[in-house]
């Protein structure tokens, strides 16, 4: 039985979907003007688990991720650049295909841009003003009229009146309201022709949230399973997607919701005005895109998670204790035998809210066994309770010889290997001064040495 925690409930609920044997996801994507940063990565790798359990449990997982290509940031960076919105979002949806791809992370079954779906959004935005959910501005807007949907803030669990204290009174605001929110922007001078779209209010560009539920409702319906994403977008985003469905279709949107918990980097919010921002790219020349991976799974999808160098190494280090286990064990196919202890056990924890640090913690004592007893069995089992999470797959050999790409003093396994050679012709040669200082600086550079029987030398890094 699986249960997941239902930010709506705030309580674990059994996992029912609408159809037996069949599961719709939608996750809110990237905003694609610039590189996906370490937060991008926690979603990414996320619900990715989450799709992939899903999958092993048997259900038919129908997985959508929206890309977001029309926004300000995204036309103020593309007039920055001198380019078009297109040459924009398209150099940064390749970019964060090939981050997704390097983390091991599964292309959605749909993977729905916003401007595909611009007439659905108009769809949508009329039935709203239909019901008298959405008003024109004098300035040519189109917002929507949060007091008149009666459950406003039942996602994020604040009222009305308190929303309305925290909101800042705008200077010249054409909204009946401060909580109201725009669902059609109007076209302002001098904004790029590829950012304009007619409709019935006048030229001009969806609002952000507008885009979610339009697509969401194009691909699975008015009401599917679980929505998801970052706890950034609890509110106002999710809060607002709600209000727009569930107003224009007058019953319930998702009947799930999951967030995932915020990145901080060494206890602080990440941002770039502290100067602590660290795009997936940065991330991954110093570190080993798998163990990236390890370490956002050894969290809680729902527990803050702490990035740091230290935090990063220790996920190396643990890494490699897992991979070093395969290294020395038998040969044997990977398939899970559901069955056995240590799977029955892995299930358990994976059912009870995805939770990812036990189902680990079950991979380091299988790892102890295969260890202790070289059984080729355990080993595949391992090898594939460890494919479930998209860990494991790689050859254990070349894993702990990778290490991280600019790990042992800038050494390449190119130059280590080259170094291993020279000791043992200086070996050869009886030159053991050499040899040792050889070994010397590959130990202080990370790398440990392991002399096999018949003169052969291994190495994987500390």
């Amino acid at each position: 039985m699986l249960k997941i925690h239902n930010t709506l409930s705030r309580q674990k609920e059994e996992f029912k979907p609408m159809v037996p044997g069949r599961a719709g996801i939608y996750v809110c994507g990237m905003t694609v003007y610039d590189f996906c940063h370490i937060g991008h990565a926690r979603v990414m790798v996320v619900f990715d688990s989450v799709q992939r359990w899903l999958r092993t449990s048997g259900y038919a997982v129908t997985y959508v991720r929206n890309i977001t290509d029309i926004d300000d940031k995204i036309i103020r960076r593309a007039v920055e650049n001198g380019e078009t919105i297109s040459q924009l979002t398209t150099r940064f949806i390749a970019a964060m295909d090939e981050d997704a791809a390097a983390l091991g992370v599964q292309k959605p079954d749909h993977e729905p841009r916003a401007t595909q779906y611009v007439p659905q959004m108009l769809g949508l935005i009329g039935k709203l003003e239909q019901k008298g959910l959405a008003y024109k501005t004098t300035d040519a807007d189109v917002n929507y009229s949060v007091r008149d949907f009666p459950g406003y803030g039942k996602l994020s669990g604040k009222t009305l009146d308190d929303l309305r204290a925290g909101e800042r009174v705008e200077v010249n605001s054409t909204k009946r309201d401060p909580l109201d929110f725009v669902l059609w922007k109007h076209t302002k001078e001098g904004e790029p022709a590829d950012t304009r779209w007619a409709s019935p209010w006048g030229e001009g560009r969806p609002g952000w949230h507008i885009e979610c539920s339009a697509m969401s409702e194009a691909i699975l319906g008015e009401q599917f399973d679980i929505h998801g994403g970052g706890a950034d977008l609890q509110f106002p985003h999710h809060e607002n997607e709600i209000a727009q469905s569930e107003g224009a279709s007058g019953h319930t949107f998702a009947n799930l919701w999951m967030h995932n918990g915020f990145v901080r980097v060494d206890d602080e919010k990440m941002s770039k005005s502290l100067g602590n921002f660290f795009t997936i790219r940065e991330v991954l020349k110093k570190f080993d895109a798998e163990v990236v991976r390890f370490f956002i799974l050894r969290a809680h999808y729902r527990s803050p998670l702490n990035y740091s160098d230290t935090h990063l190494e220790d996920a190396r280090h643990s890494l490699t204790r897992l991979y070093t286990a395969l290294k020395g064990a038998p040969d044997a196919k990977a398939q899970v035998d559901w069955e056995e202890t240590h799977a029955v056990r892995f299930k358990a924890a994976m059912d009870d809210d995805f939770a990812t640090p036990e189902a680990i913690a079950i991979l380091f004592e299988l790892a102890g066994e295969v260890n202790r007893t070289q059984d080729a069995k355990l080993a595949a089992q391992l090898k594939a309770l460890g494919a479930v999470l998209g860990l494991l797959q790689r050859d254990p050999q070349v894993f702990l010889q990778a290490g991280q790409p600019d790990a042992a003093g800038g050494l390449t396994p190119e130059k280590i290997q080259s170094l291993i050679d020279e000791r043992a012709a200086s070996k050869k040669a009886k030159d053991f001064k050499r040899a040792d200082e050889i070994r010397k600086q590959l130990t202080e550079s990370g790398i440990v040495l392991e002399d096999k029987p018949g003169g052969a030398t291994e190495w994987r890094r500390a």
